[in-house]
């Protein structure tokens, strides 16, 4: 049975006045007022440059001076891997003529010696690097079933990785504008390799590399560094986004390289300031969160006919860009 008066239930409604809304009505009817303006909201692209703006003064007063901050900012990190071998004669002598850092020469018994097992065993010797002679089958063990190892083979010890925010007290402490490079899903080590000697040749603080899909500091990378890899810091984030954010907080602006950027490189007008550079793999370019994350996406003006720069090409041209612009500042 239903009980009279209940509305919606077959009930009447008491006529008389109704109780009011307390002004929710007229506030509905008001809206929600004027829309806010693009530069008041984080993430339009007004809105990301005019925190930047505001990050700019900070920074202004950061890197005019050096901070005197001991450079390890927190502990660095070992890759924790097996050491990496270089196999062959060939690679062997390239490698210890990079300086890459070996911490063992392998030399199997019996070995025929030729220029390039002498000059090897020179170049080890001259830099303190130990000399161990194995039989053959432990050497085949070492270097694993798919490697031509010639009788020789280098190990290279697991790389000690710095903090991400290492880079920029390193650039601090010098009294210099901080300028990184980091990679968002490169995974060839040549590429790495040719990165970081950019980065050493154009003046550049450190790379950043996150922890997942992604290459690390291998024999390959060393070995293409040419040496530079000895003087230009690779640091580890755990997460490329949240270390990217931190580097923003420090006053460093965010620039991605990729081909649909809304600002071209040439005449770049924050190359003179704190920045961090982050390219993406050739194929799949930024990732999502990263490019969210940027204060900036910056293209560099290419012949139609070509579809994409590689990573290490396209941080060389913006490392040189930024390089010029401060030359001349």
């Amino acid at each position: 049975m239903t009980k009279p008066g209940r509305p919606g239930a077959g009930g009447k409604r008491k006529k008389g006045p109704t109780g009011g809304t307390g002004g929710n009505g007229r506030r509905a009817l008001e809206g929600k007022g004027p829309t806010p303006k693009a530069e008041d909201r984080a993430w339009h692209p007004a809105g990301k440059r005019k925190a930047a703006q505001d990050r700019l003064e900070g920074a202004r007063a950061r890197y005019g001076r050096t901070t005197g901050a001991a450079a390890a900012r927190a502990p660095r990190r070992s890759s924790g891997g097996a050491p990496d071998l270089v196999t062959g004669r060939n690679s062997v002598v390239e490698a210890l003529r990079s300086r890459v850092p070996g911490s063992t020469l392998y030399v199997a018994a019996r070995i025929e010696v030729d220029d390039r097992v002498r000059e090897a065993l020179g170049l080890a010797t001259k830099r303190g690097i130990p000399v161990l002679e194995v039989m053959r089958p432990e050497l085949d063990r070492l270097a694993g079933p798919d490697a031509v190892h010639q009788g020789i083979a280098l190990a290279i010890p697991a790389y000690d990785y710095a903090h991400p925010l290492d880079l920029v007290e390193r650039a601090a402490d010098a009294g210099e504008t901080p300028l990184i490079v980091a990679l968002d899903g490169v995974t060839d080590p040549r590429n790495l390799g040719a990165i970081i000697r950019s980065t050493a040749a154009f003046g550049g603080h450190g790379v950043v590399l996150p922890q997942r899909r992604s290459v690390g500091m291998t024999a390959a990378a060393w070995k293409t560094s040419a040496g530079a890899a000895a003087r230009v810091p690779v640091a580890m984030a755990a997460n490329l986004t949240q270390a990217l954010k931190a580097y923003q907080e420090q006053g460093v602006f965010v620039l991605g390289l990729d081909g649909g950027g809304d600002v071209a490189l040439p005449g770049l007008a924050l190359a003179d300031r704190p920045v961090a550079i982050v390219v993406g793999s050739e194929g799949k370019g930024l990732s999502r969160l990263v490019t969210e994350t940027c204060d900036a996406i910056v293209s560099i003006p290419i012949q139609s006919a070509t579809e994409s720069l590689n990573a290490g090409i396209a941080v060389s041209v913006a490392l040189y860009e930024i390089a010029t612009a401060r030359a001349g500042r």
